[in-house]
């Protein structure tokens, strides 16, 4: 059985600041390069990665986030059933993908946390911490990054205006938690 246990124990509502964790969320990660990949990726998708750095594309039930020329992450949009061990679409990719060796299939789910930081003043926290240009970044839907927040690796990924979904590895979750919600009581 996954780990679900939320690392996370309170949801911050600091003035224009609210922050939660977002769980579970299923996440896969894909590697490949091969045009028979994106086909069958895109078949079994149903939708297009991006290639274009620092983008994503949504559909109803995924998102996709561009990582590198050959990487992607692969987010649901919906909560998982915190009892199921295995994700069908994980399985279904991993059989066409995978074992065919076109590229990599890795089910991430329980090495990320998922948080959702909405308000106006999420980008000051943001560039109190982070040495990345958020200008463009806060006006273009859909556009992510990967950087450092307070020396921790995260991937960010604007969801819609004024709201952000972040992605940081489970063990410096509680840390960049604990750090944001002091950002926001200080704003």
């Amino acid at each position: 059985m996954l780990n679900y246990n939320s690392v996370i124990k309170n949801k911050i509502n600091q003035g224009d600041v609210s922050v939660k964790e977002i769980s579970p969320i299923m996440k896969i990660n894909l590697r490949g390069k091969k045009r028979e990949f994106l086909k069958n990726i895109g078949k079994n998708l149903n939708m297009i990665l991006p290639t274009e750095a620092n983008t994503s594309t949504t559909s109803d039930k995924l998102t996709a986030i561009w990582l590198s020329p050959d990487e992607w992450m692969i987010v649901s949009n919906e909560l998982t059933n915190k009892d199921a061990n295995m994700h069908e679409l994980n399985e279904i990719l991993f059989n066409n993908i995978s074992k065919t060796n076109l590229g990599t299939v890795v089910d991430i789910t329980d090495q990320f946390v998922q948080l959702e930081l909405k308000g106006k003043n999420i980008y000051e926290i943001f560039s109190a911490g982070s040495p990345f240009n958020f200008n463009e970044f806060k006006n273009k839907k859909g556009s992510t990054t990967q950087t450092i927040l307070n020396h921790t690796d995260v991937i960010l990924h604007h969801k819609d205006k004024n709201v952000v979904n972040l992605f940081v590895r489970r063990s410096f979750a509680e840390h960049l938690y604990s750090w944001i919600e002091d950002c926001a009581f200080r704003l």
